[in-house]
């Protein structure tokens, strides 16, 4: 039975001295259980919404796959909570390195990685197209207008990819790294050349999100929201174009400006 992403909840709704009792629509909350080539290997805390495209993402942001081809079959129990992947090659050192913390240093740059698939997989990015500051402003609006989930419930994540052809994919989670992850798994079922795409996307840009843009391929990350120092650290070395605080006709562009024209 296909899980819904909204459920209603019965509520009392309290305005000043007055209440009326309402059904309020409230995000779900779904655990799913990844099983890999037979073995227990993560739990995702999530939206119960394209899981499919959320496992090949987690698993492509894990760096236990590269390509869509690595899986040899995918099945996903919704009733029960469970994803199983075999892989074509099963890979002894999956859980050795699974959220394994380190630092490391690459190219002689001070760059810190929180994990050891975060060292594997971000890649440098080069080259894109640069866009105008009109079309941030566009892509942002549209990515906040089309989540349906969102406007009834408040409780979701949105990010969205724009390609060159300027057609869009969205994907919402309760999570934000579940949600980039969704489009992470989209672009690699779909073949999305990533390169010439933006991302746009509703939260805060940590981190974990540019390294998560990085993994993904795609050199221009748009935001409603606030950075952090290490975020934009990372997509200084990286090569990713951070643009932050996108509201109505303003917006911060923190790093590689080259990517916005006419600045």
């Amino acid at each position: 039975m296909e899980q819904q992403s909204c459920v209603t909840w019965r509520t009392i709704k309290v305005n000043g001295e007055h209440s009326v009792e309402i059904d309020d629509d409230i995000a779900a909350e779904f655990p799913l259980t990844i099983r890999l080539d037979g073995e227990e290997f993560a739990t995702l805390v999530c939206s119960p919404s394209d899981l499919t495209d959320l496992v090949v993402g987690f698993l492509a942001s894990e760096g236990i796959i590269r390509a869509i081809e690595d899986i040899k079959m995918m099945s996903i129990d919704e009733d029960r909570g469970f994803a199983y992947v075999d892989l074509h090659r099963p890979q002894s050192t999956a859980k050795e390195f699974h959220s394994k913390r380190i630092i490391g240093s690459c190219c002689g740059k001070s760059r810190q990685f929180y994990f050891h698939n975060d060292a594997r997989t971000a890649k440098t990015l080069i080259g894109g197209n640069p866009i105008p500051a009109e079309r941030c402003f566009e892509l942002m609006k549209r990515m906040q207008m089309s989540s349906v989930d969102f406007h009834l419930t408040g409780g979701f994540h949105n990010a969205a990819l724009y390609d060159k052809d300027d057609l869009m994919e969205v994907r919402t989670d309760i999570g934000r790294h579940n949600a980039l992850d969704k489009l992470f798994g989209h672009s690699l079922r779909q073949r999305i050349p990533t390169r010439q795409c933006v991302i746009a996307f509703s939260g805060r840009l940590s981190s974990e999100v540019v390294l998560k843009a990085a993994k993904i391929g795609c050199p221009i990350l748009l935001s409603k929201s606030a950075p952090t120092d290490l975020a934009l650290r990372l997509a200084e070395d990286l090569g990713i174009t951070c643009v932050g605080f996108i509201r109505a006709d303003s917006m911060n562009v923190y790093t590689h400006r080259e990517r916005i024209a006419g600045l």
